[in-house]
């Protein structure tokens, strides 16, 4: 059983450094990314994003937060940032931008997020300036808290409640204004 447990640590261990060090590289890959943009003279057609792509960071000032955002929500991407939800519109553009992340790792600090905090979005195209509205916990098939919306809103998910062990049985929502 030492020996399990032993092997149990070890693989939760990698996965945190292999998070870890992604986050850097590709913190390091969008600043590139947003020089080469600006340095551009031209306006290009933004290419199609792929699952897995980055497609900016998100900070949280007040709680200390900085993820990088990927295209999708699959497993492995998951594991390595938050990833945007491919049904919803892209940061900044007029819509709801759906955001997931797990409660484990990346959106851990969303337990503590409160009204009118700020929530910067970076792509490689400009910084967008969120403001929470509000937050509530829904069922996992509540997915009405990503229906389009004429305005830009930012609508970040994470499972609930924090401190459950194993497959959550509800979900948080932080919803977020641009101004």
């Amino acid at each position: 059983m030492l020996a399990a447990g032993f092997v149990l640590l070890s693989l939760v261990a990698v996965t945190i450094v292999q998070a870890k060090l992604y986050q850097a590289n590709a913190k390091q890959l969008l600043t590139s990314q947003i020089q080469a943009e600006k340095e551009s003279k031209t306006s290009r057609p933004r290419a199609q994003l792929e699952e897995g792509d980055i497609l900016g960071r998100l900070d949280i000032p007040r709680l200390g937060v900085s993820i990088v955002v990927l295209q999708g929500t699959a497993s492995r991407t998951l594991r390595l940032g938050a990833g945007h939800i491919e049904t919803t519109s892209l940061p900044g553009e007029a819509g709801n931008s759906g955001i997931a992340g797990h409660r484990d790792t990346f959106f851990r600090a969303l337990r503590n997020i409160q009204t009118n905090d700020e929530i910067q979005l970076q792509t490689a195209t400009g910084l967008f300036h969120y403001q929470v509205d509000w937050t509530k916990v829904v069922a996992p098939d509540d997915i009405a808290v990503l229906a389009s919306s004429r305005e830009s809103v930012l609508t970040l998910v994470t499972c609930y409640p924090f401190q459950f062990l194993g497959a959550a049985p509800k979900r948080f929502i932080v919803r977020a204004h641009r101004y």
